[in-house]
């Protein structure tokens, strides 16, 4: 995939960026926030609303997950958020205005119908300049593109004082959906038959049924514990200090924030193997990051279990590639090329509405 150097800026001084999140809330995502918070000074953000996305003046759109500017509770509300996102892609074509995309996961998390398909794929075909969060995201031929890996969580987690994990104490945390594996987790934990073991899962639901799932299968172990709400910070980096292990078995595991939270408080993983955790690995230290092929058996957790015991006695995992002052700079970078591209390409023409 072609890489051009980020070191251009637009002919103004600094760039305005629309984020595609529309508010910051408690639950919004940690990435997003410390994304925001650590852009350089010469970055305007504006956040997103349609009036906005639609009339007002900015130098790049930045999107992270586009099906999520689109999707709505109602049917009607849908189709209305859809053909306004269509207007939007019109509008940066015709106003030759860079689409930055962040590039979270291969496919939609909860799949997608065919017209909303059909406006992901016209996103890509808009975007500008993707950014990847590591070196195994397949793009589009031809796309520029540059890695920013995903940084270091806040201060709350790797602040907190040392503390020993509590033994056999197994947690996975995070939003909870039906890709990560959580049945399999629960029934292979169940097989476990330490009675000092514990099972912790730690993160909202928003899918009604799938709670349902977790509620029920959890209700078979009294050592399972289903904490399905969001929690604060502070009670969360609780949750997973007591962790012996953090326990992430996603059926397609791509990217992930929860794997390098655990990793910043010190707390060894299990996820599945492939290029993106083997990278992980190598990169933090090969006892931090345990691997299993295929599908997650009780053997896998016991012998995990077993291995972060073992890693306590290693140094710390190295996650200094991960600091957010070089990740808002790179963003920068990355916003002022796109910007600079887009009025290259728009050089000596002119865009006339009949």
């Amino acid at each position: 995939m072609p890489h051009e150097t980020t070191d251009h800026r637009p002919d103004v001084a600094g760039v305005t960026v629309l984020q595609s999140l529309s508010r910051i809330r408690e639950t919004t995502n940690p990435y997003l926030v410390q994304l925001l918070a650590s852009l350089p000074g010469d970055v305007r953000i504006e956040l997103f609303s349609w009036r906005r996305a639609l009339l007002g003046r900015y130098d790049v759109l930045h999107v992270h997950w586009p099906e999520v500017i689109f999707r709505r509770s109602t049917r009607w509300k849908t189709i209305a958020a859809r053909s306004l996102y269509a207007l939007l892609l019109a509008r940066l074509r015709l106003t030759r205005t860079a689409l930055v995309r962040t590039a979270h996961n291969v496919e939609p998390y909860e799949g997608a119908d065919r017209v909303e398909q059909r406006l992901i794929d016209a996103t890509d075909r808009a975007t500008t300049w993707w950014v990847t969060l590591n070196d195994f995201t397949p793009l589009p031929p031809g796309a520029l593109s540059r890695m920013i890996p995903l940084g270091c969580p806040p201060e709350t987690y790797s602040a907190r004082p040392a503390s020993a994990p509590v033994p056999g104490r197994l947690v996975h945390f995070g939003l909870m959906r039906r890709y990560k594996g959580i049945e399999e987790l629960i029934a292979a934990f169940r097989t476990i038959a330490d009675p000092a073991a514990s099972l912790h899962l730690v993160g909202r639901c928003d899918d009604p049924g799938f709670r349902e799932v977790i509620e029920r299968e959890a209700s078979k172990d009294d050592r399972v514990v289903a904490r399905l709400e969001h929690v604060s910070d502070a009670d969360l980096a609780d949750e997973v200090a007591d962790a012996e292990l953090v326990v992430l078995p996603y059926r397609a595991m791509h990217n992930s924030s929860a794997l390098i939270l655990a990793l910043s408080m010190a707390r060894p993983v299990l996820v599945p193997s492939n290029d993106v955790t083997r990278a992980i690995a190598a990169e933090v230290g090969q006892a931090w990051v345990q691997r299993y092929e295929g599908a997650l058996e009780p053997g896998a957790l016991l012998a995990a279990l077993a291995a972060a015991r073992e890693a306590r006695t290693e140094p710390d995992p190295d996650l200094s590639r991960r600091r957010w002052s070089e990740i808002g700079l790179a963003h920068g970078e990355v916003y002022r090329a796109a910007a600079s591209r887009r009025q290259a390409d728009g050089a000596g023409t002119r865009t006339v509405i009949r």
